[in-house]
Parts: structure tokens; sequence; C-alpha cells
């Protein structure tokens, strides 16, 4: 009787070669770049693609206005269009890649409870501005154009990661459907700018692929590098380990992988905050920095409930209102819990659900600009997953005018709405 998959011929899998047996012959690297290439070139170029048109009409819509002429460069935009994606906050990641950090907490004269300009930068997690710094560096472009490049490459690798996660679950047609939403996204206009989304993003995705396949020494290094880019890493650091934790539970894996991923994630984002309390002689000097500066603060949802029940009936008297914006924010802060439901409809693997369930609380029980929600929730990549597999059976030439739709919109609600009417 013959075994399947045992071979009669030629030494055993278990026995070394032979003195004729010709060695095994090594993979040819330009086969295995046609195979990559053949792969993944349709995930980078439909995202380019819908990447591209958006931020046409983004452009379009800009030079349209001209009211960025009208702004102090600083925040809102200088004399070409595109110096509005490095404002708002893409001046401060400038200013610390130049610069880097002097924090303190130290008020303004006359304004109490306010902190200087030299403190502010602390607010902003180094990883971004540290890339941005070396690639300024080694290819001789100034603090804007390496902050684009490295958000440019990252939102690319963020897609790559998207596809990883969604094809995994569903297939490469939801896969590609993800990446296709990912780049027309409400607060997508971030994603090619000088702004950390792009950045975290790709990190987070990768990190929950590491996990979902059980590298959990990968996942761990991915999470602490989460964690020095936003201070939204803690639920992915929360993620991976609640995922950890139950895989050993179940018996899925032994104890000292798992343990060591859990104990490397946190790392990353304790270690800044340690780092800026020090400096600043208070080890709570992180949160107060972020109220006193920028009104930045964990209130237990107060402001979100507020915006909720006061856009809707066309009140503006609340914090930081911003009417066009915040109605957005409103559509898409309602849209997050119906998709977390359809998500954990699919029982997809813990670390997304957790992730998702977290980040979307974490966001709404934060008192800040609710005008950039769509920003703030653009991370959740897990709430691609069900509307991906939903789409996933629409034939081509509906699918392509779904998404190019969405992307020639999306040049007004994710770019124009977001960077020259708010603050992103």
């Amino acid at each position: 009787m013959t075994t399947v998959g045992t071979s009669q011929a030629g030494p055993t899998p278990s026995s070394p070669p032979g003195p004729g047996d010709a060695p095994p012959a090594a993979p040819d690297p330009r086969e295995r770049l046609r195979r990559a290439a053949a792969h993944y070139g349709p995930v980078l170029a439909m995202y380019g693609a819908l990447k591209l048109v958006g931020f046409a009409v983004f452009m379009y819509l800009l030079d349209s206005a001209g009211d960025f002429r009208e702004k102090n460069p600083r925040f809102g935009g200088g004399a070409h269009t595109w110096d509005v994606l490095g404002s708002w906050d893409g001046w401060w990641y400038q200013q610390i890649a130049l610069h880097g950090y002097d924090p303190a907490l130290e008020p303004i004269p006359g304004a109490t409870g306010l902190i200087t300009l030299k403190g502010n930068s602390a607010a902003f997690f180094p990883l971004y501005p540290a890339l941005m710094r070396m690639v300024s560096e080694v290819t001789g472009l100034g603090p804007y154009g390496a902050g684009m490049t490295v958000s440019v490459v990252f939102s690319f690798v963020a897609a790559l990661g998207i596809y990883a996660v969604t094809a995994r679950l569903g297939g490469r047609r939801a896969g590609l459907v993800a990446v296709g939403l990912w780049a027309v996204w409400p607060g997508s206009g971030a994603e090619w700018a000088v702004y950390s989304e792009s950045l975290y993003t790709a990190l987070a995705a990768w990190a929950c692929y590491a996990v979902m396949t059980r590298r959990w020494l990968t996942a761990g290094v991915l999470t602490f590098t989460a964690g020095l880019a936003r201070p939204t890493a803690v639920t992915l650091v929360a993620a991976l380990a609640v995922a950890g934790l139950l895989a050993v539970w179940r018996r899925e894996e032994g104890l000292k992988r798992p343990l060591i991923a859990v104990l490397i994630a946190p790392l990353g984002v304790a270690g800044y905050l340690g780092w800026v309390g020090y400096r600043m002689g208070d080890w709570g000097g992180y949160n107060k920095l972020q109220d006193g500066a920028w009104a930045h603060k964990f209130d237990f949802g107060r402001h979100s409930l507020d915006v909720l029940t006061s856009v809707p009936v066309g009140h503006t008297d609340y914090l930081f209102a911003m009417p066009m914006e915040d109605m957005i924010g409103v559509g898409v802060v309602l849209l997050v819990p119906v998709l977390t439901v359809l998500l954990m409809r699919l029982r997809p693997p813990v670390v997304l659900v957790v992730y998702t369930v977290l980040s979307y609380l974490m966001v709404m029980a934060t008192q800040q600009y609710f005008g950039n929600v769509s920003r703030y929730l653009l991370p959740l990549f897990p709430l691609f997953v069900p509307l991906s597999l939903a789409m996933r059976r629409l034939k081509w030439p509906s699918l392509a005018a779904v998404l190019g739709t969405a992307a020639v919109a999306s040049g007004s609600y994710a770019g124009y709405v977001l960077f020259e009417l708010g603050v992103p």
C-alpha cells in the first residue's frame, strides 16, 4: 500500500542528501518578485488610484476656494494649495523633526491653566517625527516633503496590512474591497498629509495580522513600535494581551512566546509617557499637558454626548463647535456600532474585536475636537471587514462605480472639509 505524500525515490525529508543527489534549487529572486508583484500589485494599484482621484478633487476644491491663501501658513495653509497638508498638527510634527522636544509645564503669564508652546510639542508621540527627520537627512527633503513621504509610503504599507487581515478572513476579493474602503473612508484625507495616521494604522494592521498568524514576538515588537506613534496604542496592547492569554488558556499556544509579546508590547507607550513625565517633573505631566494646552481629557463621554444631542437639533453651543465637520462626525460615530455588531457576528479573531471596541470607546470617552472624530476613528480598519465581505459579491463594474464615486466624494468630505473648514 502506498502512503499519500511519500516518495519511493530519493531521500526522505529527514534523511541527509546522498553524494549523488543535487542540492535543492534556491528560489529565483526574480520569480519571487514577479509572484509578489502579481499578488500585491492590484492591491497597491487599487489603493493608489482611489487616493489619487480623491486627492485631485481635494486640490481642485482648495484651488477653487482660494481661502487657504488668507490663512496663517502655520495652521491653515500658505502660498500653495498643498501647504494645507502640513498645517495644524503637521506644523507641530515639522517643528519636532527640526528642533526636537523641550517638554515643560510652565503656565503662560496671565493665562492661568495654559501651557507654553515649549511644552505643547510633547503631546505628539516621537516615532513619526523621528522618521521624518531620518528621511529628510537621507534624501535632502525638508520636513514637509519628508513627512509627506513617510505618510504616503506607510499608507501603502497600511493598505497591504488591511488586505492581509481581510483576505485571511474573506478571501482576496474581500481584501481588495477593504483596501478600497481604507482609501475613501471619512478621515482618509489624513492618510496623505503630515499626520501619523497612516504610520499607526500600518503598525496596527500588521500587529493584528501577526497575532492572527501566531507570530507573537513580531506582534509584540509591532505593538511596542505603535506605542511610539500614538497614545491610542494602549488599545492595541490590550487586544494583544487578551488574544495571547486566550490562546494560552485554550492551549493553542505555549506560555513563553505570548508572555514575551505581552511584556514587550506596552513598553513603547509607557516609555514615552514616562519620559515626558520625568522631563516635566510630574509623572502625570502628559495628561496635564493634554488638558491644559489642548483641552483633551478623559471625561467619560460627556463631551461626545453633548455633541450628539446638539448637532441633530441644530444647536452649536458646545465646545469646539464646527457644524459641517461635526455632522460628518456624528454620522461616523453612529455607523461604528452598527459595523462593530456586524463584525462580531462574523466571529473574527478576538484581537480585532478588542482593538476595535476599545479604540472606539477611548475616542468617545475623550473630550477633544469632535469634528476630527472621523480621523481619530480612521485606524479602526476591522470595521471594513463586514462591509468588504458584503461588497465582494458585486461585479467589478459595480464595485468600480461605488468606490470610484466614493473616491470623488472623499475629496470633499475627507479632504476639503477636514483640512480647510475644520481642524484636522
